[in-house]
């Protein structure tokens, strides 16, 4: 039975993604919104990085967390096991060439990202007591009166927090401690009551709690993993050039790899760096959505910044040591995904390295669950009421025990069909609103020169 579900969704994955049309779409919104936004990843970068430190002051407004806690928030969801596994995975079954097209993804993604946060700050809905509601299904139904689409994006995104935030996430941190302990994957079942536990105690809590699980968290495990990545890097520093070589040659040179190489490339870095930055999935505007600002610009430029800190800088470790180290090319038996970068990290710095991996693999995957349990409540207080969001949880907290023990391969199946079925009605809405979203950046930044708030 599972089986023939792994087959069937796995079938109905590469129907999505193994075609050039859902590749033009989501590589070609990033590139119009790029350009339609006068390249404000780059001209709005420095103002940006001012907005996450605080060093640009406002006054507090409406709202449950800050830039900063949003930020938090959101890169929790981001920064999880596709920087580990779904790297690794990329790389895989794409070649090296994958990471290339995961930047491509990234960069054009900062664009797009910068949109999606600036529509759900604009189109929020703030209650009596305070709380809020934002993302995608409210800028669907407030800005576009499109209430039948911004269900569809709701229900799917509901499905989505059950696959890629949740299912993956656990299912590959049993996998990457398998690598480490071998003896884990016969007590996979108790990896997952474990982590249910500890989601469960920070969940119930909503977005105030888990914004303040986040902040902690996210800079702690971020400094680890990358400090034990800088560290395989120093130690193959003199493979890395032929290794960015490598790259490139398979992302972009058909003559050399062949043409299907260069496509399984550009399918597999895509789909992987969609994943891991989520970038136009629609997933994290509804944690920006909470942030104390009235400015939707403002929370747009920081939430750009996912992108780069998630795939730019902590993916390109990722993949820069499994290349250097040259793991991927004969790999043990089994060894694929999360067990693919331990395996990396050991073979450059001993089985500390494949711990480092075990436990940011924990760490992210555990503040992954957390924050898309919010994205997940959120789709479900749109679609049922506020009634139904406790029970939610509760079939969240659950669904991590059956994440330890079921396929991997299927798992990465409904994850990926749920992305590309929450990504479209989101990719309508940032194309459709994108003259609203240029305007209010052109009258931000003239603001700014002009110094007024």
């Amino acid at each position: 039975m599972l089986q023939t579900l792994t087959d069937w969704t796995g079938q109905l994955a590469g129907l999505l993604w193994g075609n050039v049309l859902t590749l033009a779409v989501l590589l070609g919104v990033g590139l119009y919104l790029t350009v339609k936004f006068n390249f404000v990843q780059i001209r709005g970068f420095k103002h940006s990085l001012a907005l996450i430190s605080g060093r640009h002051k406002q006054t507090e407004c409406e709202g449950e967390v800050s830039h900063f806690q949003a930020l938090s928030t959101a890169l929790s969801a981001t920064v999880g096991t596709g920087n580990i596994a779904g790297v690794a995975t990329a790389i895989s079954l794409g070649g090296p060439g994958a990471l290339f097209w995961m930047w491509v993804t990234a960069f054009f993604g900062m664009a797009t990202k910068f949109a999606e946060s600036t529509l759900a700050i604009k189109f929020r809905e703030v209650g009596a007591d305070g709380v809020v509601a934002g993302g995608p299904m409210y800028t669907l139904m407030n800005g576009l009166k499109m209430k039948r689409t911004a269900i569809f994006f709701a229900f799917f995104a509901m499905i989505a927090s059950f696959g890629i935030g949740n299912l993956v996430q656990v299912n590959s941190v049993v996998d990457g401690l398998s690598y480490v302990a071998p003896q884990v994957k016969e007590y996979s079942w108790l990896v997952g009551v474990i982590m249910a536990l500890m989601v469960g105690m920070v969940i119930i809590g909503g977005v105030k709690r888990i914004a303040k699980i986040a902040s902690i968290i996210v800079p702690f495990m971020a400094v680890i993993y990358i400090v034990a990545a800088m560290i395989v890097l120093l130690n193959n520093y003199t493979a890395i050039p032929e290794a960015i070589g490598t790259i490139l040659n398979h992302a972009l040179n058909p003559w050399a790899v062949g043409g299907a190489a260069v496509g399984e490339a550009i399918r597999w870095g895509v789909a992987r760096g969609l994943f891991s930055n989520e970038a136009g999935l629609g997933s994290s505007p509804m944690a920006h959505a909470a942030a104390k600002t009235k400015e939707p610009v403002r929370e747009g430029l920081v939430a750009m910044m996912e992108p780069f800190i998630d795939t730019l800088v902590i993916c390109t470790m990722t993949g820069l040591a499994i290349i250097v180290t040259g793991a991927y090319l004969n790999p043990p038996e089994g060894v694929a995904g999360a067990s693919l970068t331990a395996h990396a990290f050991s073979q450059s710095i001993g089985e500390g390295g494949a711990a480092v991996v075990g436990i940011s693999l924990s760490l992210f995957a555990f503040s992954t669950i957390i924050a898309w349990s919010y994205y997940g409540d959120r789709s479900v207080k749109f679609l049922f009421g506020e009634k139904a969001v406790l029970p939610y949880r509760l079939i969240y907290t659950v669904l991590i025990v059956v994440g330890a023990i079921v396929p991997l391969q299927l798992v990465w199946n409904i994850a990926d069909i749920t992305n590309i079925l929450m990504a479209i009605p989101n990719l309508i809405a940032l194309v459709l609103l994108s003259v609203l979203v240029n305007k209010l950046r052109k009258t931000y930044f003239e603001n700014q020169s002009a110094g007024n708030e």
